[in-house]
């Protein structure tokens, strides 16, 4: 399993980050390389995405449930490749340092199966750590943002 950690301080209190991360309208566009998402029910999406792997550039097609909403400090999701054999997880993980400090800590784990998995996996390991971190990084640059 390939696997993505992130985390970054920010100057702004837990529940900013909360309300940002709770709607799924505002985090999904900021996947690397996406396309567009789409509400299925209530806490599952189907999200896609161009994957760019280095040798393989593909269009990826996610099917994202939301596991767990605990308020203010935790979002847990899995995912399911519909085009690509692929399974996952993830989560955002906030944690307050002061009245106006939060640690915001992006994960992100993707699996790939079938007969192309070992050249997938072998792929995935670079490509999922850097896409933790550039999701991260947008979800942390659109908080700043002046509201």
């Amino acid at each position: 399993m390939s696997e993505g950690l992130h985390s970054i301080k920010l100057p702004v209190s837990i529940e900013t980050v909360w309300d940002f991360v709770s709607v799924i309208d505002r985090w999904a566009p900021l996947v690397p390389g996406y396309i567009n998402h789409e509400m299925i029910g209530d806490g599952t999406l189907l999200w896609e995405f161009k994957g760019d792997l280095g040798l393989m550039k593909k269009k990826i097609k996610l099917e994202v449930t939301i596991v767990e909403w605990n308020e203010p400090d935790k979002v847990t999701f899995k995912l399911r490749g519909l085009n690509e054999k692929f399974d996952g997880y993830g989560y955002f993980l906030a944690e307050q340092y002061g009245m106006s400090e939060t640690k915001m800590t992006g994960c992100l784990a993707i699996m790939a199966k079938g007969a192309k998995a070992p050249i997938a996996n072998a792929l995935l390991k670079t490509y999922v750590p850097q896409m933790t971190i550039e999701f991260s990084e947008a979800i942390a640059k659109n908080l700043l943002l002046p509201k």
